[in-house]
This record gives structure tokens, C-alpha cells and sequence, in this order.
């Protein structure tokens, strides 16, 4: 004689593998996020200086000891880095941008004149040098 199981049909998705994921998930970006900031791999000189305040108007420009300049997280060529800060100063809080030059220590002397050359010409006037640490 055979026997007849009942089977419930579930009408609910259980949802906390699904919870336990995305908390997972969220925790890695939090952690990550923060190393973000500074991936482009640069070396600044050391030096004895005040500490800076970067703000909401606030870009940065890295050069690495390859020369590749680096502007809004993309590594990008000269022509393009000075006509995203024309572009950057013809805007609504273009007179409010204050800039970061950060280059590696070991790049060439010319290569950091360049790039403050494609900032003067794009109009921009309050821009900031910045040194690692004197230790």
C-alpha cells in the first residue's frame, strides 16, 4: 500500500540568503571605496608642508613616472585634460574649482610644467602642489 505525502506549496520566497548577500556586498564596497580615491599609482616628493582641505569644488590630476596624466579617475592625453578644464571653468562653479597637481617623484621636471601650462590656459589659477610626507 502506498502512502500519499501531502506537500505544502510554499506561497513565500525566503529572502534572507538574499539579504545576507547584498550586506556582504555593501560592506566590500564601503571597505573598498576609500582605496579607490588613490589607485593611479604616484609617488610624490616628500616635504615639509600644511596639510590640504579638499572640498566639493576640489579635482585632482596625477602623473605617474610612466607620464600617463590621470583626471577624474581616466587616464586621458593632454589635449583632452585641457579641454575638460575649459570646459570645467566655463561652468556654473568654474571660479570655485580648486585643483590638485599630485606627480610621481621620479617624472620629469617638464612633463609637471606641461601640465600647469594646460591649466593656465584653460583659465584656471588656484591650483595646489602636493608632497608626501617628510618622514
Amino acid at each position: 500500500m502506498r502512502r500519499r505525502f501531502e506537500t505544502k506549496c510554499y506561497d513565500e520566497i525566503n529572502i534572507t540568503p538574499l539579504m545576507d548577500t547584498v550586506f556582504f556586498l555593501l560592506i566590500i564596497f564601503m571597505i573598498t571605496a576609500p582605496l579607490l580615491e588613490y589607485s593611479f599609482n604616484v609617488n610624490p616628493p616628500p616635504m615639509k608642508a600644511s596639510k590640504l582641505k579638499p572640498d566639493e569644488y576640489s579635482k585632482s590630476i596625477n602623473i605617474n613616472k610612466e607620464g600617463q596624466i590621470e583626471f577624474e579617475k581616466r587616464v586621458i592625453p593632454m589635449e583632452t585634460l585641457l579641454n575638460r578644464l575649459r570646459d570645467l571653468k566655463r561652468g556654473k562653479n568654474g571660479s570655485k574649482i580648486k585643483l590638485f597637481l599630485r606627480a610621481d617623484r621620479e617624472i620629469k621636471y617638464g612633463k609637471v610644467i606641461e601640465v600647469l601650462r594646460a591649466v593656465r590656459q584653460a583659465g584656471h589659477t588656484d591650483i595646489a602642489l602636493v608632497t608626501g610626507d617628510d618622514r
